[in-house]
């Protein structure tokens, strides 16, 4: 991220007003200005629990986020702090700082319920900061988690024919994880010593049994096994001596316990090395400009009092970035095509050949930027622009070459003019001499370079407006018997004649090479298409197969902990996460037929646009 673009301190991304939700517009536009992807980290948790602090250490700094050293809480809505990645190159790394949950000047449970659903919905991990132990208490304290499939929808309505599966959230949601705070006890179940990851396994263990208190013990914990792809734990010791808790900000490292600062190391170590690129459902990278949309799509969904749908914020997503990236493509050809105005006129290689660099130019610049244009509905007018263009361009060029040529043979004919306004042509023996200079002068001007694409046409036609001329001094002319003229008059039609098959011949020539031309553009936008398509089903294939390795993992801890019935109910989860894996790949076989096609038919008529613009224009001359 350049230096235009660094945040000095964390700004509000979402506001929190009297238990109503707004996306700040300072916030939104600094994200516009990051075309780059993002790594999105949440922090949730209950209020004064330490949670600012972890964010500040993953910006790399001291301070930022606000602390707080008093009962009140300190963030309210959502802050967002974006710095570069520090280990990923062109990344920057958004950290999400909400306000604390179960605020008891708030006491506004719904509130927080949506506040938790932002976070989830808006990041790559989501980090859930609690104090003390992993307990039952503690994981009641994360109700939020058994309301997401209420707050959340998968599916939009009129694509959604029955009650979504819980196992499709795997495939979306953010990674998981659990930071204990001033944790005391040993890492110690039954005698054995444990991993932090094991601590948290063994804390989300379901109960056996089918009564309401065991059902009211186990959803959480379902709910959060279900969700979450991926899981990890840290646990904390208190950081500093009471008396210096309060002012964490401005304590040095040596005034921090080293076991404390070795668990933060790890952390942060963790988040910058597992947490990936945000994407979109689809599999689609999410950059900053991206991520603003996105932010403004939930609370503006939020606000309505409508529930939050990935595939709805899909399809609006795509539709702004689809038109940005047509609009984004075409000013990539447009200014690659101003350069070879300025050169105007050009022969029909140069003008065709930079027409089809610059079309695969902005071809790339779109697929890099489009997604889910399914029925290629904004490649079609890309395309569409970029001919339009050309046509005109074509246009240009062909006025230019004119008035190239016409101000060439004037001037190679004035000498000649002068000659004729001095009568040397209106004596015995004129003829000759004005045909000798006439094609003296043809030559030269046929060996002028550059004169672009219409130089045999405008040859032709001055030579036509000169034939009267020319027989005027032919019957003028006291040398010659009648069969002398009518010999000469013979040659000059055939000389029209030839002419005018030299300006077909000219216009043959250029049709072919831009026929060639364009079968080779089409190609390469048959190509891109196709790799992007390919790059899209392997995204979506990559999130399929992270849903079923998570289940997988989650049905063998099931029946290793002996519960068969619940292992048998995943693997009809899995059997239909597999076969939906397995028709994405099947669909793909039609793309060539319900996509490519289409496009490919849609723009495949530049060629006959340019011939009739030419043709009409040959009609108007004559």
């Amino acid at each position: 991220m350049s230096n235009s673009r660094l945040m000095p301190s964390p700004i509000c991304l979402v506001e929190n007003v009297n238990g109503s939700l707004c996306v700040c517009k300072g916030a939104i536009e600094f994200l516009s200005r990051i075309k780059e992807p993002v790594v999105v980290v949440s922090v949730v948790g209950l209020y004064r629990t330490g949670k600012s602090y972890l964010m500040n250490r993953l910006a790399g700094q001291q301070s930022g986020f606000a602390l707080g050293n008093t009962i009140e809480s300190k963030t309210k809505g959502i802050w967002m702090w974006c710095v570069p990645h520090p280990y990923k190159e062109g990344h920057t790394l958004v950290l999400l700082d909400t306000e604390g949950l179960g605020d008891v000047d708030k006491g506004d449970s719904k509130n927080d319920g949506w506040i938790f659903c932002l976070a989830v919905l808006l990041s790559s991990t989501l980090v859930y900061n609690s104090r003390g132990t992993i307990d039952n208490d503690a994981v009641e304290k994360l109700h939020y988690v058994s309301e997401l499939a209420e707050k959340i929808k998968i599916e939009s309505a009129e694509a959604a024919e029955e009650e979504e599966e819980d196992s499709k959230y795997v495939i979306f949601f953010p990674s998981f994880i659990w930071v204990v705070r001033d944790f005391t006890l040993k890492l110690v179940i039954d005698g054995k010593k444990v991993t932090e990851d094991e601590y948290l396994e063994f804390a989300l263990q379901l109960k056996k049994g089918v009564n309401k208190k065991i059902s009211e013990y186990n959803l959480p914990r379902q709910c959060i096994r279900t969700y979450f792809p991926s899981r990890n734990c840290f646990v904390f010791p208190s950081p500093a001596s009471p008396e210096n808790m309060t002012r964490l900000e401005s304590l040095e490292e040596r005034d921090l316990v080293p076991d404390f600062l070795e668990v933060t190391d790890r952390f942060c170590d963790h988040v910058f090395h597992k947490s990936f690129v945000k994407t979109l459902k689809g599999g689609h990278k999410v950059t900053g400009k991206l991520f603003g949309n996105l932010v403004q799509i939930y609370v503006d969904t939020i606000s309505s009092g409508k529930v939050p749908c990935l595939d709805n914020a899909v399809v609006t997503l795509a539709n702004l970035e689809n038109q940005a990236a047509v609009q984004e493509a075409f000013k990539v050809y447009q200014s690659g095509m101003e350069e070879v105005k300025n050169k105007f006129p050009v022969s029909v290689d140069d003008i065709s050949s930079e027409h089809q660099k610059f079309s695969s130019l902005a071809t790339a610049e779109f697929m890099k930027r489009s997604f889910k244009d399914e029925k290629g509905e904004y490649l079609t007018k890309l395309v569409e622009n970029i001919d339009v263009h050309n046509v005109g361009l074509w246009k240009e060029n062909e006025m230019a070459s004119e008035r190239k040529c016409r101000d060439l043979l004037k001037n190679l004919f004035s000498d000649m003019n002068n000659r004729l306004q001095n009568g040397e042509y209106s004596q015995s023996g004129g003829y000759e001499l004005y045909c000798r200079d006439r094609d003296a002068i043809v030559e030269q001007y046929r060996r002028e370079p550059n004169k672009g694409v219409s130089a045999e046409a405008v040859l032709n036609e001055f030579l036509n407006e000169r034939g009267a001329e020319a027989n005027s001094i032919l019957y003028t002319d006291k040398k010659l018997t009648e069969n002398d003229r009518k010999i000469q008059e013979e040659k000059e039609k055939n000389a029209l004649l030839e002419q005018k098959c030299k300006e077909e011949e000219e216009k043959c020539i250029e049709s072919e090479r831009m026929r060639v031309a364009e079968k080779e553009r089409q190609e390469d936008r048959m190509r891109q298409m196709k790799e992007k398509f390919k790059q899209e089903m392997e995204q979506q294939q990559q999130e399929m197969d992270r849903a079923i390795e998570s289940k997988l993992k989650e049905r063998e801890e099931l029946l290793n902990k002996g519960f068969r019935e619940k292992a048998n109910l995943m693997d009809e989860e899995i059997k239909n996460l597999k076969k939906e894996k397995e028709e994405k790949e099947k669909s793909s076989g039609g793309f060539m037929k319900e996509f490519v096609m289409p496009v490919v038919g849609a723009v495949s008529d530049i060629l006959p646009t340019i011939l009739q613009y030419k043709v009409m224009m040959k009609g108007l001359k004559k």
